[in-house]
């Protein structure tokens, strides 16, 4: 009979541990998503869809400029950028950490803007920290921060 508990108890405890484990996989997946997705509406201009992937209340720290808290500051601010720059940047992912419903991304992006008044065309690189939280089962940048990585 004692036998029989123990192996009950280390099949329940695997079967935990695998269940826990692809909930974390799951989270991850997801999280990279909205990054790449947050960088794909970025390449393509679109403020709105920028917007969408951040908190109500989400706040960007971008180097250089003003912090922008809310939905309508994000929106101003990427208006702002859309109508001066345009982006073309490549992310890869490092490291994606999630914390019950809050995540935290490491990462680099690389590519090229082109400042519209000039047509001048700049190669940069940057490294970004992304906050995301979950809201209503999906998640959410809450903060976001780059800079050079040189």
């Amino acid at each position: 009979m004692k036998k029989s508990i123990t192996g009950l108890m280390a099949i329940l405890a695997v079967v935990f541990f695998a269940t826990t484990v692809n909930a974390q996989s799951k989270d991850q997946a997801a999280v990279k998503t909205v990054v790449q997705n947050y960088f794909g509406a970025l390449n393509a201009s679109d403020v709105n869809k920028v917007a969408s992937y951040f908190i109500t209340d989400g706040v960007l720290l971008a180097p250089g400029a003003p912090t922008a808290t809310g939905t309508d500051q994000l929106k101003g601010t990427f208006k702002y950028v859309f109508d001066n720059f345009t982006y073309i940047l490549a992310v890869a992912i490092a490291d994606v950490t999630v914390e019950g419903d809050y995540a935290f991304v490491a990462s680099t992006s690389n590519g090229s803007f082109v400042i519209k008044s000039s047509n001048q065309k700049i190669e940069d690189d940057f490294r970004e920290t992304f906050i995301l939280k979950r809201v209503n089962g999906q998640w959410k940048i809450a903060r976001y921060m780059y800079n050079k990585s040189k």
